[in-house]
């Protein structure tokens, strides 16, 4: 069954997902997130810096990254340095525990050595690890994470972290694979913006193209969207 949330526009599913954020880490003595890139996210991260910076014991959150761009720390493409702009840098969170992809590095080798980081630091369960939560986006073409469609067997990839392929620019990417995604603890899903309404509708209705769309296939998640997403009627 698919839980969803749906608020007027990206500010207030972001204000509702920071809201529900600082619940979950209250519940806990150490949570490990692994968080998205995109637009959403974005602002869910300015939220989180301006209204609960003091709000959370940010030493007990360890983040991950669910996908990152090949490229440098610097990079304006790297989701590290949007979320280290955006949240990182305005928050008292130990160094430590910033587990970032190294995208400047070989991005086999990247792929290899993040993949044993987490399986290294988080609990494992039948050999893999388990995120006790992570953040997705999906783009307009239903891909989530950077499992796109025409690399679809990342989802079943028998690795915790995998080298994907973007289909229009060829950059390469460091993605967590479906496996690892699908057992995580509680996966959430931020999506917003119009151009993602078709592909909600089919996912959500098991209709059209819905099977080719990675985010199709990711289970137990939980969708927070606004109105122009995720009206489905």
């Amino acid at each position: 069954m698919v839980t969803t949330h749906i608020f007027k526009n990206n500010e207030a599913v972001a204000e509702a997902f920071a809201d529900f954020l600082q619940k979950e880490i209250a519940k806990t003595e150490k949570i490990n997130i692994a968080l998205s890139g995109g637009s959403t996210p974005k602002v869910l991260f300015d939220i989180l810096a301006k209204k609960y910076a003091d709000k959370i014991d940010w030493k007990k959150v360890h983040f991950y990254w669910g996908d990152e761009r090949c490229v440098a720390p610097t990079d304006d493409e790297s989701n590290y340095k949007m979320t280290n702009d955006k949240l990182l840098q305005h928050i008292n969170i130990p160094p430590g525990n910033i587990h970032r992809v190294l995208g400047e590095n070989d991005p086999t080798e990247e792929a290899d050595r993040y993949g044993k980081l987490i399986e290294w630091n988080l609990f494992l369960k039948d050999n893999l690890p388990i995120f006790d939560l992570i953040i997705l986006g999906m783009g307009s073409d239903g891909h989530t994470a950077s499992i796109f469609p025409h690399q679809i067997e990342l989802l079943e990839a028998d690795k915790t972290c995998a080298v994907a392929t973007h289909p229009e620019s060829g950059q390469l990417r460091i993605t967590l694979t479906g496996k690892v995604i699908n057992v995580a603890k509680q996966v959430h899903f931020l999506v917003t913006g119009a151009s993602k309404n078709s592909v909600i509708k089919e996912i959500f209705s098991n209709t059209g193209n819905y099977k080719s769309y990675p985010a199709a296939h990711i289970e137990n998640a939980e969708w927070w969207m606004d109105e122009s997403a995720g009206n489905i009627n």
